[in-house]
């Protein structure tokens, strides 16, 4: 691991060490995550027993494993309360989950991604692997696919020449021709689809989220298996997703005449 110009070696050290144990999810033991992380044993366990002390790792008893601490939710819960969308937003996702008894999330955009805010779950015993703070490609998604059908043109192509379109799966749109065609569809019908673009038997349905100056900032779905979210509920759940878009804008002061692109009037 090298150092970047400037940081402080140690600090950095310990920041990697958390991103490794977020990574991990369910927990990860001091000889693998000094390998993954190439530093010495001692030295991960050191800074591992100072991040512990402080509440920002925990050790878990049988396992010995080592996973984030509950003090990360200080740091996180901080920054998400200063995202005005997501308190506006976190209503009208209970609303969704608890009326398709699928899931219901929420992005926001982070260069070539979407970052999960937040999320509900319905109340279906099957669960999604989903986590806030989670990363997603744009073009694969519901999420990403009703941000970027909103953003300018020159913007979509700076994206996908950038980072690439990456297949996922079989479904993955790959070529700039068919994204264009997929964006001009959500354009068009006021909502986007996952068909199990992003994740083997998942389907999503999606729209965006506008703030006050008519830039789509966020996004949110409705998420489940494909043998739950059929093709013939895609419709229903698009009504409802644009819907919900649709008020969660209006409330962070969303006038569609101040958009480039607007919801299409059949949603209005």
């Amino acid at each position: 691991m090298s150092q970047v110009e400037g940081h402080v070696q140690s600090l950095e050290k310990a920041l990697k060490i958390l991103e490794a144990l977020a990574a991990a999810g369910e927990g990860i033991g001091l000889s693998e995550l000094s390998r993954r992380l190439n530093l010495n044993k001692s030295t991960v366990y050191r800074m591992l027993s100072t991040l512990k002390a402080y509440g920002y790792v925990d050790q878990e008893e049988t396992t010995e494993k080592y996973v984030l601490g509950l003090k990360i939710l200080d740091l996180s819960g901080s920054l998400l309360e200063r995202l005005d969308v997501r308190a506006v937003a976190h209503p009208y996702l209970k609303e969704l989950a608890d009326a398709t008894q699928e899931v219901a999330h929420m992005v926001i955009r982070d260069g070539a991604e979407a970052v999960y805010i937040d999320k509900v779950e319905g109340n279906r015993t099957i669960r999604m692997h989903s986590q806030i703070g989670r990363r997603v490609a744009l073009h694969s998604t519901a999420v990403g696919k009703a941000i970027l059908a909103f953003l300018p043109e020159q913007e979509v192509v700076k994206i996908a020449t950038d980072r690439g379109l990456p297949r996922f799966t079989p479904r993955t749109i790959t070529t700039m021709a068919s994204l264009q065609a997929e964006l001009a569809r959500v354009r068009e019908q006021g909502y986007s689809v996952d068909d199990g673009e992003n994740e083997e038997g998942i389907r999503c349905v999606g729209a965006p989220i506008f703030d006050h100056s008519g830039q789509v900032v966020a996004a949110l779905s409705v998420s489940g298996l494909t043998i739950s979210v059929t093709p013939e509920r895609v419709p229903e759940l698009g009504k409802m997703v644009g819907h919900a878009g649709q008020e969660i804008s209006r409330q962070l002061g969303f006038k569609p005449a101040t958009a480039e692109r607007s919801f299409p009037s059949r949603l209005l």
